[in-house]
């Protein structure tokens, strides 16, 4: 998967390369041999280009942090993370901030799925039973899914790093060893990433994501702390994947019709716009206001064309000035909201 993502205060950006002496070794959390770069008193790399800087941690390959000034020239984080890479691990609710689930991102159906006629069990985290304490689905790949883990810092300089992580054969009870790459590149006012995932034993399900949280406030807006104010545009998002009341895929491919809640493509609509419409209620699962949607990214019919043509997905705060592109090769674009359960 390979994805960039341009930021400013500005409509218009340009993609420029990154360049660079790359430092290669086993670090862990510690410093990559042959280079001065580690993490910091908080346990975070940071990386730097004009315009835009941003810190990552080894525990899920995650993103802390990412700066970039407003149209006031006021320097902006406008993703969510913790302020020191040990209260991930410690965090009981375990939000997914910024990480990379692995390696099957989203949800599983009765955590099962048959191979070459072979089934196989994985464990369950999710939508917990009296019947199945444990849950009846399997979510980001389980109780100890990638973004739950160390990686290993493999190469890393000013503007780049890479982090690996080696998963073993049988392990939240996947089939075979999985090596996973990921490179986090910053460039002019671009935060470019590339995940590679590559059985080596046996054939497995593998679905990688970026899980960031973005508030292009900065949390610094007085009227709210939360991003419904910011505007969505999907300018490819005409259908959605069709899920059921626990956000399992039932196979459907539904339309968003033109002004309809989950429409996004037909014109940019502020996430919030719809959230005070009682229909809103169960769009995100059962019980809950909001958006848990895989929208399709339909460009099949611009032949030729290419994912660095145009973006899939913008999002723009008014308040801030900030609006951040969205580039993909990918086939489906992920909406979450944060939504809101109601209490019976």
């Amino acid at each position: 998967m390979i994805s960039t993502i341009l930021l400013g205060a500005l409509a218009s950006l340009t993609v420029a390369q990154s360049s660079g002496e790359q430092y290669t070794g086993v670090a862990g959390n510690s410093t990559v041999a042959g280079s001065s770069l580690g993490p910091d008193a908080n346990g975070k790399y940071e990386l730097s280009a004009p315009g835009i800087r941003a810190n990552f941690i080894a525990y899920g390959a995650s993103i802390s942090n990412l700066f970039i000034n407003d149209t006031s020239g006021i320097e902006r984080d406008i993703v969510a993370g913790f302020d020191n890479a040990s209260y991930y691990g410690v965090d009981r609710q375990h939000p997914h901030f910024g990480g990379v689930p692995g390696r099957y991102a989203n949800r599983i159906r009765n955590s099962s799925f048959v191979i070459d006629g072979e089934t196989y069990h994985v464990k369950a985290n999710e939508n917990p039973t009296k019947d199945h304490p444990d849950g009846v689905d399997t979510l980001h790949g389980g109780p100890n899914g990638w973004d739950w883990r160390n990686w290993t810092v493999v190469a890393h300089t000013t503007s780049s790093i890479t982090f690996s992580l080696t998963d073993p054969d049988e392990e939240q009870g996947f089939p075979g060893e999985v090596i996973s790459y990921v490179t986090y590149t910053l460039t002019n006012l671009t935060w470019s990433f590339k995940m590679i995932a590559v059985a080596t034993t046996k054939k497995t399900p593998i679905m990688l994501s970026s899980h960031t949280y973005w508030n292009l406030d900065g949390f610094a807006n007085n009227e709210t702390a939360t991003a419904l104010n910011h505007s969505l545009y999907l300018p490819y998002g005409g259908q959605r994947i069709g899920t059921d009341s626990i956000l399992i895929p039932t196979g459907d491919i539904v339309a968003n019709q033109p002004q309809s809640l989950n429409d996004f493509w037909s014109t940019p609509k502020q996430i919030g716009a719809n959230f005070s419409n009682p229909d809103l209620l169960g769009n995100c699962g059962e019980n809950c206001t909001g958006y848990d949607t895989a929208y399709i990214i339909n460009r099949d019919a611009l032949v030729p064309y290419s994912w660095h043509d145009s973006p899939v997905a913008r999002l723009r705060s008014a308040w801030s000035g900030i609006q951040v592109d969205i580039y993909s090769d990918q086939s489906a674009f992920q909406v979450y909201s944060c939504g809101v359960k109601v209490d019976q």
